[in-house]
């Protein structure tokens, strides 16, 4: 049978790394043995649902290279094939009216919760053999209800938790229409499930109290349920479970903030399964190893000081001309023009960068003018090195401009002067670039251009 999965994100709030992880296997373990990967969108909450969400969820999964072959279905458009599903349970027997008034209903609660008892809907409509069922009230639009199996058990393999069993006494008769006749979550999934073949549900462990409920609703529809895989829930620095409320940012923020979609696929793809000890990886390597065998029982914490490192290792390894093509947006954002220097300059700062914004603050000091500090320039262009700054504007003003001429012309003043080479160079970092700290100073001042250089070395 082809894999089919699906991610089937609510659009009530932004998107974030938690709720993308749950994107991330299903897709992962589609592409890994050669079926379909399906988005659907959950938007039967109409009061909480938004197209700005929305936006989020497809930009979002869009970025990261998470394709899906199908959809994006909506729920919301749906409506017309869970009501015709839902006639055929009436008409079998498997869904019955509820006239109890929500007053009613949380009475019973309140008093179930007074004697310690689980609160659960009593079966007061429930029809069965020789039970009189109440006088319906007038004027009372009824809920309707799935008449859950009585006794026995429900049983699946999850591919995380292992064998679960719930006993059919804990679970009582799930409301699976509205008053005014729209169907409910659990229902509306067990039919998107159906319709859709999905084979493997792969979602968050906050829905495994549904699970036995879907599945209940799956076998009166006359159909086996999927394979299911709850995944532990990811906390953030806090150890608290990741959302919004808990200052979770939207995922299309990491990509503002300069970080790579691989190194993100990698990151989220070690935050609940591992491969070994291979904490680097490429997105091609990812496929080859993933299934649903090595995914952690345990929660995983956020730690975004080891995102920014894997983001580094990525950032490192990445061909210098397509790093200048994502450096050359930020520079744009800052109105900064770039030319054909910025791939080497790329190549060269990246080793020291851990995102795409930092790379892209050095590469525009080779653009912009640069400020050094007051402090740097008290500390480093001193009264004492003035001379040798001078010889070395000289110097670099006759010379070819390629690296050995340049790097020639700072040894020759370095023996000229009596000096080290930590003696001169810091100062015309400070000066060129704005900083004390740069990689090799011959290909930094190769670079740059001529022009500038002669004039950031111009001291007085």
């Amino acid at each position: 049978m082809k894999t089919r999965t699906r991610f089937a994100p609510s659009p009530t709030g932004f998107i974030h790394l938690g709720n993308i992880r749950s994107a991330l296997y299903p897709w992962a373990f589609a592409r890994a043995t050669g079926g379909d990967f399906i988005l659907r969108i959950e938007d039967t909450d109409v009061e909480r649902s938004t197209q700005v969400a929305v936006d989020v969820i497809i930009e979002g999964m869009q970025w990261l290279g998470l394709d899906y072959d199908e959809g994006p279905f909506y729920q919301m458009q749906r409506m017309e094939r869970y009501k015709a599903v839902l006639a055929d349970m009436v008409a079998a027997g498997h869904v019955y009216p509820c006239y109890m008034s929500v007053a009613k209903l949380d009475a019973l609660r309140d008093a179930q919760m007074e004697a310690k008892e689980k609160p659960r809907y009593d079966g007061t409509w429930r029809p069965a053999d020789g039970k009189t069922l109440p006088p319906i009230p007038a004027g009372v639009q009824p809920v309707l209800r799935f008449k859950n199996p009585q006794g026995g058990l429900v049983v699946w393999d999850d591919k995380v938790k292992g064998r679960i069993e719930i006993s059919n006494d804990e679970l009582d008769d799930l409301v699976i229409a509205r008053p005014d006749g729209t169907p409910t979550y659990n229902f509306c999934v067990v039919v998107d499930d159906l319709d859709m073949d999905i084979t493997h549900v792969i979602r968050g462990d906050d829905h495994v109290n549904n699970t036995p409920r879907q599945i209940n609703i799956f076998r009166a529809l006359g159909k086996e349920p999927p394979v299911y895989a709850h995944l532990p829930t990811v906390l953030n620095e806090l150890g608290e479970k990741m959302s919004k409320r808990n200052g979770a940012k939207p995922v299309t923020q990491y990509a503002l903030e300069g970080y790579l979609p691989d190194a993100m696929v990698n990151y989220l793809a070690r935050l609940g399964w591992s491969h070994g000890d291979d904490e680097i990886f490429s997105r091609e390597q990812f496929l080859q190893w993933f299934n649903l065998d090595h995914l952690g029982k345990s929660a995983a914490q956020f730690d975004e000081a080891k995102l920014r490192w894997v983001n580094a290792q990525h950032l490192k390894a990445m061909a210098d001309d397509a790093l200048a093509a994502l450096v050359a947006v930020h520079l744009q954002a800052k109105c900064i023009a770039s030319d054909e220097r910025l791939p080497a300059i790329c190549g060269l700062f990246k080793d020291r960068c851990d995102t795409t914004v930092v790379l892209a603050e050095w590469a525009a000091t080779f653009y912009a003018d640069v400020t050094p500090k007051a402090e740097e320039l008290a500390q480093h262009v001193t009264p004492a090195i003035r001379p040798a700054l001078a010889l070395l504007r000289e110097k670099l003003a006759s010379c070819a401009w390629d690296k050995p001429s340049i790097a020639a012309a700072i040894k020759e003043v370095l023996a000229a002067q009596g000096l080290k080479m930590p003696q001169l160079a810091m100062p015309v970092r400070v000066l060129v670039m704005g900083t004390a700290q740069t990689p090799s100073l011959d290909a930094v001042l190769f670079l740059s251009s001529r022009e500038k250089v002669l004039q950031r070395l111009q001291t007085s």
